[in-house]
């Protein structure tokens, strides 16, 4: 980890969640772009933060300037429980007024070595680059207990140095497939947030914070934008073992 992180630390996961819907308001309404692009995560704390934007910023936040992508999906249809699309569908944008072509799902009912090109070119058609890399406004990641982000697994720490937009990957536990940015274009971000909850991803944080030698096994730990900020939001729990 190069990037120096900045983070943030709060009782408990719902005044977590606030803390990053205030700040996307204020990102947005600061921004003097046409646009502003986020890659979501799934989870069960994007679904917290996602109850929190639907039920409190929904009149505030400029939708139709918004443009939603994905840091990663698992390929299953987009009306599959496991769907990280199904996830942000159903508990922010079916909730609030956004228009449709402002939502870029990966398609996860297509063939995994067919679609990972087919998103990187919508990515490519949309996005402004810096280098050799599109350009996320935000990028919201979490933090499996394996160490994963995104769906880049610890087997698979390769993927940073990847020079494609997106990859296959699968769950190395269960075998399932994944579409996931590649390291490449999350460390070319202009933000980065990470929503961490819970003790049983202490350990984790606290490697990764520490600058621990295991750390150097985990792929969250080589979250670095080159050219944007990185901020942990953190609940007591996760952060119980940063020394």
């Amino acid at each position: 980890m190069t990037t120096m992180p900045e983070v943030k630390i709060f009782s408990k996961p719902k005044k977590v969640c606030k803390a990053v819907a205030r700040e996307i308001l204020k990102l947005t309404q600061e921004s003097h772009q046409n646009r502003f692009d986020v890659a979501l995560s799934g989870g069960s704390t994007p679904k917290k933060l996602f109850k929190i934007l639907a039920a409190e910023f929904s009149e505030e936040i400029p939708w139709e300037r918004l443009h939603f992508w994905w840091g990663d999906e698992r390929c299953v249809p987009p009306d599959n429980e496991n769907s990280n699309f199904k996830l942000a569908n159903d508990f922010l944008f079916s909730k609030i007024q956004i228009p449709e072509e402002n939502l870029h799902r990966v398609k996860g009912e297509n063939k995994p070595e067919e679609e990972v090109f087919r998103y990187a070119d919508e990515i490519e058609e949309s996005l402004n680059y810096r280098g050799d890399a599109p350009v996320f406004d935000l990028v919201i990641l979490g933090l499996g207990e394996d160490g994963h982000t995104a769906s880049i697994f610890p087997d698979q720490i390769e993927l940073f140095e990847d020079e494609n937009i997106c990859a296959a990957s699968q769950h190395p536990i269960t075998g399932q497939n994944r579409i996931t940015l590649t390291g490449k274009v999350l460390n070319n971000a202009s933000r980065v947030f990470f929503l961490v909850t819970g003790a049983n991803k202490a350990l984790r944080i606290s490697e990764i914070m520490n600058d621990d030698e295991a750390a150097k096994l985990l792929p969250a730990y080589y979250i670095s934008p080159k050219n944007g900020e990185l901020i942990w939001y953190l609940d007591e729990e996760a952060a119980s073992r940063i020394s």
